[in-house]
């Protein structure tokens, strides 16, 4: 794996624990969570358009809409969701056990997604690393949650 790309994702994965805390301190200071959540949003769009020169920006045609999976289209409402559930849980819960659900939630669902291949997945069976990697993470949720 290229270094740099691990490094993106590394610091793609700290920004989004920081994401869950400025998130919840942006509701908290406004006090109006759905304001909180079109901030963010509106912050993502600027991001976009800053990033579209770089990375291209275009209209595609309707056949290629058209061959859109009809599950692609709620990658924005899954997203919004995770905005949400930072604004009203993530303060509540705490950085480590927030964190520590969201992402064993993530490491058990993509082993599931890569061992059958779904949602535009390559195929990558759960051997047994993999499933032992889950049960590690269950485990440290486990030991992160006590208190």
């Amino acid at each position: 794996m290229p270094i740099l790309i691990v490094a993106a994702v590394t610091v793609a994965g700290i920004l989004n624990t920081v994401q869950s805390g400025a998130n919840a301190t942006l509701n908290k200071a406004l006090g109006q969570p759905i304001l909180a959540a079109l901030v963010v949003t509106a912050a993502n769009v600027a991001v976009y358009l800053a990033a579209a020169p770089f990375a291209g920006i275009g209209w595609p045609g309707a056949q290629r809409f058209a061959s859109v999976p009809w599950w692609a289209w709620l990658g924005g409402v899954m997203g919004a969701s995770y905005v949400l559930a930072t604004i009203f849980l993530a303060e509540r819960l705490g950085a480590a056990v927030f964190t520590g659900i969201t992402v064993t939630a993530a490491i058990i669902t993509s082993v599931v997604l890569d061992h059958f291949g779904w949602v535009g997945f390559a195929q990558h069976s759960a051997d047994p690393w993999r499933i032992l990697g889950c049960a590690l993470m269950i485990g440290g949720l486990v030991l992160v949650c006590l208190r």
